[in-house]
């Protein structure tokens, strides 16, 4: 990752220079104007921050547009005093600029015009606490923001209040528990209209792995201002016993709204011989080729699908994305948040192939959400999607109550390209709910391991994440 060095404010910080400010015309006397997607998110800024109108910045050496590796263009990091009568203790904030168009004039975002989303339509942001005689602010959120960016770009999936990564590493690489992330709504930032388009301010906080499977297991990221502290030594379950039944409560009477998670997901009619996926972690490593199980498409039809899933699966962009799951820094797929499987004209492009039978081969950090899929979404009407993270496929449980779907009970299992669909009967959810709890307890998982339902010509195979 490549920094600009500031003078006297620390490694890769600048300080007291507006990006714009130097930044000249044709060569001309003078600096060029802040363009006005940027102007709009600063003066969002200004208005929590009146009197840091220059803040500590973390900027790209290389701007992205002309070859370098970081998209943000700026990370400005601000001294929050916080609330204390709120319990909020002082922190650092982090606000990225990147992820939305800040030119309008298409050098990195295709322009859309105001009434739609800018860019990505979303910037991140995140608080960490202040450790006491802190002088200036650490600069690894500024890494982790930057990490989760490049995903973004490279593969045009959202992140979305409500989303989940398992990144499983200290953030700052120490020996902290906070591990993972959640996203949230900016708790003053909020959302903002630009000239070129409308502009969510999505919160980074850092979590246990404990608060992580809480999170996707019911609803929402909580808590007042989000402030990450990467010291704490307890997890919300050890600091409130109360709030893992508050969980199992909330799944049985509730649902959960994780509506989709990111998985190494193949699928085929016969039985798959061995399929040997390993999570990626992005972005540190390279995606590997799909498996050969997995239906072949040529590129023609991979574009056309990519555009099915980006206008179908995750129509939920433009509309607010519910809750999605991330595993390894991969953003995964959601459908309509109110439960009803989108159709696209794009997706018409395809022919529904009905199948007879159908083996399902994940890996187990996705395989140990299926409890959770069958008794916190099928069973409260609701569908629930693993989207590959191999290729652009996906696959979706669908119970009766969903609309729109095209599988039914007499034709239980269909493809549309890489979509496919499996429908879930009522009378079959609880014996198979029964038959993969185990699963909730990954760590207590013999890998590989089958199940099977011969009458319902359905097997799922749970492998390890690394061979």
């Amino acid at each position: 990752m490549d920094w600009k060095e500031g003078h006297g404010a620390g490694p890769g910080l600048v300080q007291g220079q507006i990006p714009g400010q130097d930044q000249v015309v044709g060569g001309g006397e003078g600096p060029a104007p802040i363009p006005a997607g940027l102007e709009a998110l600063y003066a969002r800024c200004r208005s929590i921050y009146p009197d840091q109108l220059n803040p500590l910045q973390v900027t790209a050496l290389v701007k992205y547009w002309l070859g370098g590796p970081d998209p943000l263009d700026y990370i400005s990091m601000y001294a929050n005093a916080g609330n204390p009568k709120l319990n909020i203790p002082a922190h650092w904030h982090y606000v990225s600029f990147g992820c939305s168009d800040l030119h309008g004039d298409g050098r990195v975002h295709e322009q859309t015009g105001p009434e739609n989303p800018s860019g990505f339509g979303f910037e991140l942001t995140m608080r960490l606490k202040r450790e006491e005689g802190e002088k200036s602010p650490p600069t690894w959120p500024a890494a982790i923001m930057q990490a989760l960016s490049k995903y973004v770009f490279q593969s045009e999936s959202l992140l979305c209040v409500g989303d989940h990564v398992s990144w499983h590493c200290p953030l700052d690489n120490s020996e902290s528990r906070v591990q993972h992330m959640l996203m949230g709504e900016d708790p003053q930032l909020g959302s903002v209209t630009t000239p070129n388009g409308s502009v969510q301010f999505v919160q980074i906080v850092g979590v246990t792995t404990e608060e992580l499977r809480a999170a996707q297991h019911w609803n929402g990221v909580g808590g007042p201002w989000m402030v990450t502290d990467m010291r704490r030594g307890e997890s919300i379950y050890e600091l409130e016993p109360s709030v893992a039944e508050e969980v199992e409560n909330g799944i049985e009477n509730e649902g959960s709204n994780l509506s989709g998670v990111s998985a190494r997901i193949a699928w085929a009619e016969a039985e798959l011989g061995s399929m040997v996926p390993s999570s990626p972690q992005i972005p540190r490593t390279d995606l590997e080729q799909e498996p050969e199980a997995s239906p072949r498409i040529t590129h023609v039809e991979s574009e056309q699908i990519k555009s099915t899933l980006q206008k179908g699966l995750m129509q939920g962009a433009n509309k607010g994305c519910g809750n999605r799951g991330v595993q390894e820094g991969k953003p995964g797929s959601e459908i309509d948040a109110e439960g009803n499987i989108a159709t696209t004209d794009s997706a018409e492009l395809f022919v529904t192939r009905r199948l007879e039978s159908v083996h399902l081969t994940i890996n187990l950090e996705s395989g140990a959400l299926l409890p959770l899929a069958l008794r916190g979404r099928l069973k409260h009407g609701r569908h629930f999607t693993f989207k590959s993270v191999v290729d652009i496929g996906a696959v979706t449980l669908v119970p009766p109550a969903v609309a729109g779907a095209f599988v039914d009970a007499a034709c239980p299992y269909a493809s549309r390209g890489p979509w496919l669909q499996i429908f879930i009967p009522d009378d079959f959810l609880p014996l198979m709910a029964a038959d993969l709890a185990d699963l909730a307890d990954p760590e207590e998982v013999t890998l590989p391991t089958t199940f099977r339902w011969p009458n319902k010509k359905l097997t799922i195979t749970v492998v390890a994440e690394e061979v």
